[in-house]
């Protein structure tokens, strides 16, 4: 664990000044990569149509026409080196598709298409096509930019619970959008949907972002209007009033605290960590609840909320593996496809508050595992990069690793689908070229040749002084970041 592992990883850089290096980038952010564009755009502003007997969105549309030469070339090593995680998630959409040949063959060619589609069409979107810094900053200022866009609306909806830009969406001729979902008031106000099929959809669209903006665009915007752009995107994303979005909100604010005030040390990441160890073995023999069954209860809106959560993962991973109490003959290898799941009769909703749980009961274990090891492998390489020499890599390393820190246990409390579904995968490939990104340090000689496809150059020779020049205006702390 060896992401921010220098003093000058977190100093480096002023806010705002104009730093070679990161002034090129900056401005060459602005050639974000046209599929990139239309990609994200489909994603949040939902559209579809009927096609004959198919009902196809314009996110799946995309996709469909950019997944075969997209995959092709990747496997060629046209995006940078092919890595264990690309023939892992293949290998799961694989799995999948024998899962459902075993439980469900009726379906499995329908299913496995546009889970397929989404997953791995998102995925290979992000490798394809961002590879600099350039097109991260370019993808970090689109999506705070597209989360400002719906603040007003969000206001309003919370407010009078009137999805305005869904009831727009909906008046474009021969095209349909998501359904408004009516969802129970929480602390009085309604839940905010937006453009997303779901309030959690939303909130998780908006956790997505606040590390993207905080720690990505640090030299792109002043610390001042950093800070004040990240708070009205968690108050955003609190508007969706999801407990497992604003998990992820808090994780990340707690992230980016941590490495603040332990700027200067480098075994940080390993003292959270074993934090993170003694907290849950107090937590164990303390209570007469397991770690994880204190983490439900407490992570919810409402002590039932946590209630049915526990009882969802223990019945459902009882279906997977097997329960004698329960009665239940566990499918571990093929898991149930899309066959409904054994729990207690009470529990009239079959719907699962928890990604991971949902892969692992409908495609077994040998699904669960090839996405998450390959999950796990690409996030892992990523945070054992040095940067030390490089603050523009640093900090979108340190962006882009928060993000998922904290979709990862958001999804342990929401599952998801469709166009969010895509999106978080399409997420993780835009951070992939961080594995092979080549760090510079001061003094280096710029790249002269294409940073990529679209020929963007990046010349990473903004420098960080080791020790400050005492004329030098002393910064705050907070400037850090």
């Amino acid at each position: 664990m060896a992401f921010a592992s220098s003093a000058t990883e977190m100093s480096g850089g002023r806010a705002g000044t104009g730093g070679t290096g990161l002034q090129v980038a900056v401005q060459s952010a602005s050639h974000l990569p046209l599929p990139v564009l239309i990609y994200v755009l489909c994603v949040v502003f939902p559209l579809s149509f009927s096609a004959g007997p198919l009902v196809l969105t314009t996110l799946r549309l995309l996709l469909m026409t950019m997944i075969i030469p997209l995959t092709v070339q990747l496997m060629m090593g046209r995006y940078g080196k092919v890595i264990l995680t690309d023939y892992l998630f293949f290998a799961h959409i694989l799995w999948a598709g024998i899962a459902l040949a075993v439980n469900n063959p009726g379906q499995m060619i329908e299913h496995v298409g546009s889970v397929g589609i989404e997953f791995i069409g998102g995925y290979v979107v992000g490798r394809a096509y961002v590879r600099t810094p350039e097109v991260f900053l370019g993808l970090c200022r689109l999506l705070v930019t597209l989360v400002f866009v719906h603040v007003p609306f969000a206001v309003l909806e919370t407010l009078t619970g009137r999805v305005l830009l869904v009831e727009l969406l909906d008046k474009i001729p021969g095209l349909d959008t998501v359904q408004i979902v009516s969802n129970d008031k929480r602390l009085g106000l309604d839940r905010v949907q937006s453009t997303f099929a779901h309030p959690i959809h939303f909130g998780l669209f908006c956790s997505v972002v606040l590390s993207l903006c905080f720690v990505g665009l640090k030299g792109v915007m002043t610390t001042g209007g950093r800070t004040l752009a990240s708070l009205i995107i968690f108050m955003t994303g609190f508007l969706a009033l999801s407990s497992g979005a604003l998990s992820a909100l808090a994780l990340q604010v707690g992230l980016i605290l941590w490495a603040w005030v332990f700027a200067r040390a480098s075994w940080r990441w390993w003292l959270l960590v074993a934090l993170f160890a003694l907290a849950y073995v107090v937590v164990d023999i303390l209570s007469n609840r397991t770690p994880i069954r204190v983490f439900m209860h407490y992570m919810t809106f409402s002590p039932y909320t946590g209630y049915v959560r526990i009882l969802i993962f223990e019945w459902g991973f009882a279906n997977v593996v097997g329960s004698a109490d329960k009665g239940i003959v566990g499918s571990p290898i093929f898991g149930l496809g899309l066959e409904d799941w054994v729990r207690p009769a009470w529990m009239i909703s079959g719907s699962m508050d928890n990604f991971w749980l949902v892969v692992t009961v409908r495609y077994g274990l040998p699904g669960f595992l090839l996405l998450a090891v390959g999950y796990i492998h690409a996030l892992a390489k990523v945070m054992r990069r040095d940067f030390s020499a490089d603050p523009v890599l640093t900090q979108l390393r340190l962006a882009w690793v928060f993000t998922f820190m904290g979709l990862t246990f958001v999804l342990c409390t929401v599952h998801v689908w469709g166009n969010v579904y895509s999106f978080v995968f399409f997420m993780f490939g835009a951070g992939i070229w961080l594995i092979t990104a080549d760090p510079r340090s001061e003094g280096a000689e710029p790249e002269t040749g294409p940073a990529s496809q679209e020929g963007l150059v990046y010349r990473r020779d903004l420098g960080v002084a080791p020790v400050p020049d005492p004329a030098t205006p002393r910064r705050s702390r907070f400037s850090r970041f």
